[in-house]
């Protein structure tokens, strides 16, 4: 591990993952935003990777929780607990390092809840707290001309929200931030498969499904897939065939939410800006992005060039990073926060 004196960081505190980015190093961590609790102990026995291999194997006695829900601190101690241990594994010491922290949020935030995830970062040691909205982070990552005087569009499909925001000249013109991502879509898989089959399938396997056989347009040489389940009537394991257009039925809500949350943030676009993304399009980051079919999708119902962000999954992370490394530069576009 290399040495954390004078290295700053930046965190994607996501609902599904949460990334840790150290100055001068890139990427230091990346690890599932789940916490195992022994409830009669109140002890965490394990945090991302590790908590996650446990999830619905689990006694009784031991639970699995994820601080965060839809974008957001919903178990503060928890979250505060997981943020800790994360920056431990990376080097950070409450009482001897203080690195100044750049934490991505999204932007349906409410004040409440920045100060929650405001204090879980100094709680784990942070000198200087830095709230950064999720969807400028992404731009900055995805490597759009936010400082120019020209519209740049983000859609940020995370697995709690989706954000979507219009840029010009360092600050966001207009944005829209629904509590709709990957979390939900596979939500609505395992709701599918329940209500047509009398089968239950775990998030695991819904997320599988979905990365596996799951899009927003019908595609060319589409397969079934297999899912193994336990069966509502007898209660004992079961298999099941399902099929693409199955699925596409089953999230076509989620991704009807995310095309009009694009739609009505491109509406309430001055015009002069539409005009610019006409010509320079929509770009996708986040987990969300790589949907099969969605910029196809997308194209088809705004009639404007969609793209996927080069690294879709740390676009957040990494524009975080950039500022991090360039805080004197970027200092417009972040709200600082001293203790």
């Amino acid at each position: 591990m290399r040495n954390p004196f004078g290295r700053n960081l930046a965190i994607d505190i996501g609902t599904a993952n949460t990334v840790i980015y150290q100055s001068n190093s890139g990427i230091v961590l990346n690890e599932p935003s789940i916490v195992c609790i022994n409830t009669d102990s109140g002890e965490i026995l394990s945090v991302g990777q590790e908590a996650r291999k446990m999830v619905g194997r689990t006694p009784g006695h031991i639970v699995s929780i994820k601080p965060l829900k839809d974008g957001v601190v919903a178990d503060f101690e928890t979250a505060q607990k997981m943020l800790r241990m994360f920056l431990s594994q990376v080097g950070v010491r409450r009482f001897i390092s203080k690195p100044i922290v750049v934490v991505a949020v999204p932007p349906v935030v409410t004040s409440v809840e920045h100060r929650a995830i405001k204090d879980a970062a100094y709680a784990a040691g942070a000198k200087k707290v830095y709230i950064m909205e999720e969807p400028m982070a992404a731009a900055i990552g995805a490597g759009l001309p936010i400082q120019e005087p020209m519209g740049s569009m983000i859609v940020d499909i995370g697995g709690g929200t989706t954000d979507v925001a219009v840029i010009s000249l360092g600050g966001i013109v207009t944005s829209r931030s629904i509590r709709v991502g990957g979390d939900a879509i596979d939500n609505a898989i395992i709701n599918y498969i329940k209500n047509q089959y009398n089968l239950m399938i775990g998030e695991r396997t819904a997320e599988e499904v979905k990365m596996a056989i799951g899009s927003a347009i019908r595609l060319n040489g589409e397969s079934d897939a297999r899912i193994r389940g336990r069966d509502l009537v007898s209660g004992l394991p079961k298999d099941l065939m399902v099929s693409p257009k199955e699925i596409r039925e089953a999230i076509e809500d989620q991704i009807s939410k995310i095309i009009g949350a694009i739609k009505a943030t491109l509406d309430e676009t001055p015009p002069d800006l539409v005009a610019d993304l006409s010509r320079n399009g929509i770009v996708l980051a986040g987990g969300g992005a790589l949907l099969k079919g969605l910029p196809e999708r997308l194209i088809k119902e705004t009639g404007m060039p969609v793209r996927v962000a080069e690294d879709p999954l740390y676009s957040v992370v990494n524009g975080a990073g950039m500022c991090v490394e360039n805080i004197g530069m970027l200092q417009q576009i972040l709200a600082p926060e001293t203790r």
